[in-house]
């Protein structure tokens, strides 16, 4: 399961606007129904990312300091406090999680990153970079953001991933004793 029925609920689009609304505010429907609105968008915006996050209320029990990392497809992101993010009823347009411009271009995504975690991004043309997540230092909603990524004209970041690894120095340590 995504959730466990008390999170809330944080939707991106590709106009750096967020979205943050409780669960419980999207009723159970059944498997052919519409659905309801959970974001307002603009002609040209998609919604590129959704996650699920600690209430606001319960947000002070998780003991790793969860952040959101936002990209741009001209390689420009940041990482942001959750606490950053207010709720707001569905349905509304949001508020500036990035600001996009053409220095920045728009939102590829967001997904939550803990300290220690390692990001992965990817460009069109094939061009991977690896970093921890400990590199991007935290910002504001309504901040442009800092270079991830060196692009060549042209070129555009297409995806990122973060994950965890465990500590290899210890795995290798372990197996030789």
């Amino acid at each position: 399961t995504i959730t466990d029925g008390s999170q809330d609920i944080m939707l991106f689009s590709t106009a750096g606007k967020a979205v943050r609304y409780p669960e419980s505010n999207v009723r159970p429907m059944g498997r052919g129904s519409r659905g309801v609105r959970g974001m307002l968008l603009d002609k040209d915006q998609k919604v590129v990312s959704m996650l699920s996050v600690p209430s606001t209320n319960e947000s002070h029990l998780d003991s790793s300091h969860q952040t959101v990392f936002i990209a741009t497809q001209n390689g420009f992101g940041k990482r942001t406090s959750l606490d950053d993010f207010t709720r707001y009823s569905r349905g509304t347009k949001g508020m500036i999680c990035i600001k996009t411009s053409t220095r920045n271009g728009m939102v590829v995504g967001a997904c939550l990153v803990n300290t220690g975690d390692d990001l992965m991004l990817i460009a069109d043309n094939g061009v991977l970079v690896r970093f921890g997540v400990d590199e991007v230092r935290e910002m504001g909603r309504s901040t442009q953001g800092v270079r991830l990524i060196s692009l060549d004209d042209g070129s555009l970041l297409t995806g990122f991933q973060s994950f965890s690894e465990p500590d290899l120095d210890k795995s290798i340590q372990e197996s030789i004793d």
